[in-house]
């Protein structure tokens, strides 16, 4: 049995796409798997499960929240391995300092989309104001505050590859792998 993580792509935002999560985390049981928690409000789900396909679980995640919910939410699904993975091999300067003037997120691929493609739509970064890095299909990205509006990166939800990844800060993204391992 493999542990995953889904993330939903824009729910409970400013009242828009809402989903309680007791109503999710039952979705999830329904459907046969395992384990299954919610962490915040955001559409963080973790769960146990026994397929490895993690484009086929997305898929599966999606058409049932149109079922149940009616909403049309693209969902990132990744097993604990590999975000535990993708975590150890971060880049130094990602989540490296307590600053809390730095903004680090984490960018996760909606299948089939792929890191090349979402460096062509969104560009290269501005050296001066953010780094950006990934490993495999995790893009890790960095900025201070102050300078924000000034990033490529920050403007992204406004590119064409908005529909096709979601982002978590690191606080989510290291709690989510915290409680996925009890």
């Amino acid at each position: 049995m493999e542990k995953y993580i889904a993330f939903l792509r824009g729910i409970n935002i400013s009242g828009k796409n809402k989903i309680s999560m007791p109503l999710l985390k039952k979705a999830f049981e329904d459907m046969g798997f395992l384990d299954v928690s919610t962490y915040i409000n955001s559409g963080n789900v973790i769960f146990s499960g026994v397929d490895c396909d993690k484009a086929a679980i997305g898929g599966r995640c999606k058409a049932m929240i149109k079922e149940k919910f009616m909403l049309d939410v693209p969902v990132a699904v990744i097993s604990l391995k590999d975000i535990t993975e993708a975590l150890h091999n971060a880049p130094e300067w990602w989540d490296a300092s307590s600053d809390k003037e730095v903004i680090h997120q984490i960018i996760f691929l909606i299948s089939p989309i792929t890191v090349e493609e979402v460096y062509n739509a969104v560009g290269e970064a501005k050296p001066d104001y953010e780094q950006v890095d990934y490993y495999k299909n995790i893009i890790f990205w960095s900025a201070p505050r102050v300078t924000l509006s000034r990033t490529r990166w920050y403007k992204i939800a406004s590119s064409c590859v908005n529909n096709k990844v979601t982002i978590r800060n690191a606080g989510t993204v290291k709690k989510l792998v915290s409680l996925s391992q009890k």
